[in-house]
């Protein structure tokens, strides 16, 4: 069983003027999918805060994915893709791809996510969108994935060529 943190990033959610739903849906779907959620946090949208989290749980807690929610937006306050970007060792572009690919299905305005994906150390950071809608749909499309990616992260498989379509 995978460990996993949550990191929610949000100024209204944080200083307790907002329900969390997303990173409660989080905390759901992952346990529902039978990963084993480690820490779940609140955070203000603070780029230092977000980062310092990333790298406790990467470092310290030593989980193996991490999700955050909110602040991937156009707002100035939005800074979770950069303290993402500031804490990875290796870019892993193609979850955060597939995200919005799946959403541009759905909503032309998923263009707008500027979410980010890597690895540090072992452990894989994926940012998720804010809204609880979006959090579910990019979830829900990732999840089939994420075990393998996981499994060869940690060493535990080494081929990725299975095909999943017939």
């Amino acid at each position: 069983m995978f460990k996993v943190g949550i990191i929610t990033a949000s100024d209204k959610g944080f200083r307790g003027e907002r329900e969390d739903i997303s990173g409660e849906l989080i905390k759901k779907m992952m346990s529902d999918a039978e990963y084993s959620i480690s820490k779940y946090i609140v955070l203000p949208d603070e780029k230092k805060m977000i980062s310092d989290e990333l790298i406790n749980m990467s470092n310290n807690l030593k989980l193996d994915l991490v999700l955050t929610t909110g602040g991937t937006g156009f707002s100035p306050r939005d800074t979770t893709p950069e303290a993402t970007l500031e804490v990875i060792d290796r870019n892993a572009p193609g979850i955060a791809e597939a995200m919005r690919y799946h959403s541009l299905k759905i909503t032309p305005k998923a263009m707008l996510s500027r979410a980010v994906s890597g690895i540090r150390g072992s452990t894989l950071i994926i940012n998720l969108p804010g809204s609880p809608t979006a959090v579910k749909e990019n979830l829900e499309f990732i999840l089939p994935a994420l075990q393998h990616g996981l499994e060869i992260l940690k060493g535990l498989a080494s081929e990725c060529a299975t095909r999943t379509n017939p």
